[in-house]
């Protein structure tokens, strides 16, 4: 082997070794479970900079992968997705030994999580990827654990809000990008004649434009069609190619995140 091989080959494995500065980043992530892209490049280099250590600002991914590898035994991952809302890319902390809402039962109690179930279920089949705080109330009559009262439930949505599980508007709930990121594998399976994906980013898609043609009907995000049509004098569908009828949204400038 020649030395510049060599050298390439100690610096392969240089790079998957975990440092103090990956464990600064993986111990914040446990504290916070999900941060935005500017907020994670933002403690990536706050971390090197604490232990003083070379990071390139491009190599956000690679470092996140190395703490990856060694989380791998313990079933955990740094995962990577999109916030429907605006767009943004975010990494959350996932559990990968538990898929479904269980990874939730060290914080809520049985009816709550069932609640949540049914808050899920009704996103998950409306049309537009939310559902009103009335429907939710309404959805506790048919609970078979525990009933939650109304202040109960009202108490619960603010918790889901909070925690990061739940968006909330006007009294309309989504799914928040931790919720999307971590469930993803569980929403696929248990409602996989109900769940679409995005036409453009392949991932599952709940807050979307849809094509009105109804032999195609592909789904595409608000942010994925903000980007996909920018600058084309006649949106047609990716498709179909029929004329995309829909107001296409402006690319939306997120927020900051401040480092944590």
């Amino acid at each position: 082997m020649s030395g510049a091989a060599r050298k390439a080959g100690q610096s392969g494995q240089m790079s998957r070794q975990m440092g103090d500065n990956h464990r600064r980043f993986l111990q914040t992530m446990m504290s916070i479970g999900i941060v935005d892209d500017h907020g994670a490049k933002a403690l990536y280099q706050h971390c090197c900079e604490t232990h003083n250590v070379q990071c390139p600002p491009d190599r956000l991914d690679d470092f996140i992968e190395t703490i990856n590898s060694k989380l791998q035994p313990l079933f955990m991952q740094i995962r990577k997705g999109m916030s429907e809302d605006n767009g943004q890319e975010h990494y959350a902390l996932v559990n990968m030994a538990q898929t479904d809402v269980t990874r939730m039962s060290s914080d809520y109690a049985d009816n709550e999580l069932e609640l949540f179930k049914k808050t899920l279920e009704l996103i998950v089949g409306s049309e537009n990827g939310t559902v009103s705080s009335t429907d939710i109330l309404n959805s506790t009559d048919s609970m078979t654990t525990k009933k939650l009262k109304k202040s109960e439930t009202e108490h619960l949505l603010s918790r889901l809000v909070h925690d990061k599980w739940l968006n909330e508007t006007k009294g309309e709930y989504t799914l928040s990008t931790r919720c999307i990121i971590e469930m993803e594998p569980y929403i696929r399976t248990m409602y996989q004649d109900q769940v679409s994906v995005c036409h453009i980013c392949h991932t599952i898609v709940f807050q979307c434009q849809i094509c009105e043609n109804p032999i195609c009907g592909i789904k595409i995000h608000n942010p994925c069609v903000a980007r996909y049509f920018k600058g084309r004098a006649e949106p047609r569908c990716p498709a179909c190619n029929d004329f995309w009828p829909h107001e296409i949204p402006e690319i939306r400038r997120p927020r900051s995140q401040s480092r944590r």
